[in-house]
């Protein structure tokens, strides 16, 4: 777990961001959010220009919402950067482009992450990518260890069904070194072997671009998260949006199954079993 600085760094959000901060509850900050950065591609074509400047002004758009995730003390912020499926089904020189801004953005960034305070960490088979990438997410990585603010994850060449391939087969090991019995396999045993292990599940799932589904990211962790959907394109997307983001998610009450504050439960005790008098006439 992080261990966030109790050093405020509100007074820091620009105006706009700050009069939405003060309508916000602090001791109802979401503790994790996640983001499928979606439409960069769409946002270029908008523009009639190629689909690389998408993937540049997304990239900006990472560090203005880094900053504003680390103003406010959120601990853990973690970004569907790149997917198995991109990795398999992009053109080869889209995929290449991706990967050297992957490297460029870690580089000129690095310094802003420790002036923010922010450590840097990733999920997914990052194995399979290149030397290259690899070596400077390493060194990213290392470069920020230290440091007790924000955590931000990279999904890089993530897929959650193979996240949980993954844990699976780990679990098959186990219960072959008889390190651990089928028959007492819990949730808590597959948690164990998942990327996110280490990391507490998401409060906050935020899409962009307005699409209606979850892509495959972070499938067994988002099971009581808040979903929050907008039109507004990846490039378009900055800090006071995270915090509109934000206020929608404090507006709701979370139940994870159960019922809610000052909601009565039905008394069924005393009801026969036969379902027809059950039935308003």
């Amino acid at each position: 777990m992080p261990l966030q600085s109790n050093l405020s760094r509100v007074h820091e959000l620009p105006p706009d961001q700050l009069a939405i901060y003060r309508r916000l509850d602090p001791s109802r900050l979401p503790q994790h959010v996640a983001i499928i950065m979606d439409g960069n591609g769409r946002w270029a074509g908008k523009r009639r220009l190629k689909r690389f400047f998408g993937h540049q002004q997304g990239a900006e758009s990472v560090q203005h919402v880094v900053e504003a995730a680390t103003r406010i003390g959120l601990p853990w912020l973690t970004l569907y950067a790149f997917s198995l499926e991109n990795n398999l089904k992009r053109p080869k020189s889209e995929i290449s482009f991706l990967m050297r801004l992957l490297r460029t953005y870690l580089t000129n960034n690095v310094q802003r992450m420790n002036d923010n305070n922010v450590r840097i960490q990733y999920i997914g088979r990052t194995r399979e990518l290149e030397d290259e990438v690899r070596e400077r997410m390493e060194w990213a990585a290392e470069a920020t260890r230290h440091n007790t603010g924000t955590v931000l994850t990279l999904a890089l060449n993530y897929g959650s069904r193979t996240e949980l391939v993954d844990a699976f087969k780990a679990l098959h090991t186990e219960i072959e070194r008889k390190d651990l019995r089928l028959e007492d396999l819990t949730e808590q045993d597959i948690q164990r072997h998942l990327y996110t292990t280490h990391m507490p599940d998401p409060d906050l799932l935020i899409r962009t671009s307005g699409e209606m589904r979850i892509s495959n990211f972070l499938l067994w962790q988002i099971a009581y998260s808040e979903i929050f959907v907008t039109d507004r394109l990846w490039p378009d997307f900055r800090g006071i949006h995270l915090l509109e983001a934000i206020e929608d998610y404090q507006r709701r009450e979370r139940r994870y199954g159960g019922l809610g504050d000052g909601t009565e439960s039905d008394d069924v005790a005393s009801l026969p079993a036969n379902s027809n008098t059950l039935v308003p006439r």
